[in-house]
């Protein structure tokens, strides 16, 4: 054997054991007479000493030549270390090396293998497989293998089946872009890569598989962002003869499941709020409720005064930021500037400051006393010692920009505690949503998912009243999983295709073949999907999803590490029947 133990295994009851360790060498010290050598493999470090006094004269000149990263197997004697390190498991021994063996070795890496390195993120995606050697990157990975098996355990005894599902399937025009895939078999056709496992697990649920799930990866070709890769990962599930009481009720306990197992938390409340409840209380549909600071409308006080701003606004509306009456001009400031950017929008920002002797004074002095500043006080929920920062506006707009002023300023305060999770279902989505663009309705989740039943008689008269039976679960911020109960009656389904612009021949063309299975008794159905790398992160307390995912790609899709995607061979292309216009 390379080894007989890990790096991170020894300890004082090992003492005068004769051990074979293998891994890489994190650093060296050499005083002379004496060497010493860090030992690192995935376990942890264990220091090697190499003593001129009492270590073979050969294996103590090959030891100076050992450098960061070296791949070396040695063989030693177990001894109580005189120096310990209290940081480590090991740090009560040490081996006294008898023998050594380079089993390879290693240029200088281009940064250093450390937890705090010294390379940044493009030189550590070039060389990941270096990256992965760091206690950050390689506990993250480890992290999640430890979800993914918690999921599969309790999906397991809750009766559900691992299935796998095809990657090369159908292109179909809902949703993001598909990665296409030409068939050299098929000349001119072409596969797509699936955007998730939708329409096959309605048809595992057709075929009597009626508790289903898969870690699977799926695939869209969209912008990138820290969250967001070209192929991501799906815990993908689906139930039949179940209503969406059914599908909460499991999926609440799986979440409670992985919080408890996984970071020893025991959360009891998920609360459950409306789309258009979320939408106007936090101005997003995935709000983060491990603080407070809901909004509160202020048109019928704030208009018909003599401030114009607000008077010509379709929507005033603020919120109470806690304890920061104290702010500064020049806090204040900083914040009137980041709302101003680009990427927020915002033109301007009145503030109020409800100072602690219970007194208003507000940057609109000259139009509000504070009579009217008191009522806006309470709208808000504010108390002395509150800020109320308020923004105006296109509705829509505007709540958006709070959203995101809220999120900001709760990150500055350090209300966004990562150690503290707060989940929450939002339902009663919309089940259409209207494009100015393509002058028409495009489903808010996708085209399977069956409307409420008691909306059911507005879909030929106001579809845009109608509300799908669709639920997210959010977590501290988040959305972490969504579904809802589909369709399972063709007829229904196919009106539903009519009113997302499709004509009966391409419903057919595109998907013919779920149709005709709901033709030979689909039963009700409906399911959820989490996103597997998001939960991750935020269970490992980070807002991004790169280093849980062993290779991922940068923000321009590319694998910088391969250098992919990459022109490929002309033969290849003359197979695949395919000619390149590029110009």
């Amino acid at each position: 054997m390379y080894r007989s133990h890990t790096c991170g295994e020894l300890n004082r009851s090992h003492i005068n054991t004769e051990v074979t360790l293998a891994g890489w060498v994190q650093k060296s010290r050499d005083k002379g007479f004496m060497n010493w050598v860090d030992l690192r493999d995935r376990y942890g470090i264990t220091q090697l000493i190499f003593d001129e006094s009492r270590t073979e004269k050969s294996v103590f000149e090959a030891a100076k030549t050992l450098g960061r990263e070296f791949v070396i197997q040695v063989k030693g004697t177990v001894i109580e270390r005189e120096a310990k390190n209290k940081n480590i498991p090991t740090g009560d021994i040490e081996i006294l090396v008898s023998e050594l063996t380079i089993l390879n070795a290693a240029q200088l890496p281009p940064f250093t293998i450390e937890d705090e390195t010294d390379g940044g993120e493009d030189i550590r995606m070039k060389y990941r497989y270096l990256d992965i050697r760091r206690n950050p990157v390689k506990n993250s990975l480890i992290f999640r293998h430890k979800v993914s098996m918690e999921v599969r355990n309790y999906l397991s005894n809750h009766g559900f089946c691992e299935i796998e599902t095809p990657y090369l399937i159908k292109s179909t025009p809902e949703g993001a872009r598909d990665f296409v895939v030409p068939s050299r078999m098929n000349e001119g056709q072409f596969y797509a890569l699936p955007q998730s496992p939708q329409t096959f697990k309605q048809l595992l649920m057709v075929g009597g598989m009626d508790k289903y799930f898969q870690i699977v990866k799926c695939f869209r070709d969209e912008d990138l962002r820290a969250d967001r890769q070209p192929e991501f990962t799906q815990i993908d599930c689906e139930m039949a003869f179940v209503e969406q009481e059914d599908i909460l009720n499991v999926f609440e306990g799986l979440t409670r499941h992985l919080l408890k197992e996984i970071k020893g938390v025991e959360v009891e409340k998920f609360p459950r709020i409306t789309y258009d409840y979320a939408m106007k209380t936090y101005g997003n549909d995935k709000p983060d409720i491990r603080f407070d600071m809901k909004f509160g409308e202020l048109n019928a006080v704030a208009q018909h005064k003599d401030f114009p701003v607000f008077n010509a606004a379709e929507l005033v509306v603020g919120i109470a930021v806690p304890g920061c009456a104290s702010y500064s001009r020049k806090e204040i400031d900083a914040l009137i500037d980041w709302i101003k950017r680009p990427q927020i929008g915002a033109t301007g920002m009145v503030y109020v400051k409800y100072e602690l002797d219970g007194s208003l004074k507000s940057s609109v002095d000259k139009f509000y006393d504070e009579a009217d500043l008191k009522k806006w006080a309470e709208i808000t929920n504010a108390k002395p010692g509150d800020l109320i920062l308020i923004l105006s506006g296109k509705a829509d707009k505007t709540r958006t920009q709070l959203s995101a002023l809220r999120m900001e300023v709760a990150t500055r305060l350090c209300l966004r505690k990562p150690d503290e999770f707060a989940p929450l279902w939002v339902v009663d989505f919309p089940l259409l949503e209207w494009d100015e663009d393509s002058q028409r309705y495009h489903a808010m989740h996708h085209p399977f998912t069956s409307p409420k039943p008691e909306d059911m008689k507005l879909i030929e008269t106001e579809p845009g009243k109608v509300r799908a039976n669709a639920y997210d679960m959010v977590l501290n911020g988040n959305e972490i999983g969504g579904g809802s109960i589909r369709i399972h009656d063709r007829d229904l389904q196919s009106r539903m295709f009519s009113l997302l612009g499709f004509t009966p021949e391409q419903a057919e063309n595109q998907f013919g073949f779920l149709m005709n299975a709901f033709q030979f008794g689909a039963p009700p159905h409906g399911g959820l999907a989490f996103g597997l790398d998001r939960l991750v992160a935020i269970l490992g307390g980070q807002e991004t999803i790169r280093d849980f995912i062993a290779f991922p790609k940068n923000n321009s899709g590319r694998d910088v590490m391969i250098d992919a995607p990459s022109f490929i061979d002309e033969a290849q292309l003359n197979e695949l029947h395919i000619k390149l216009d590029i110009k």
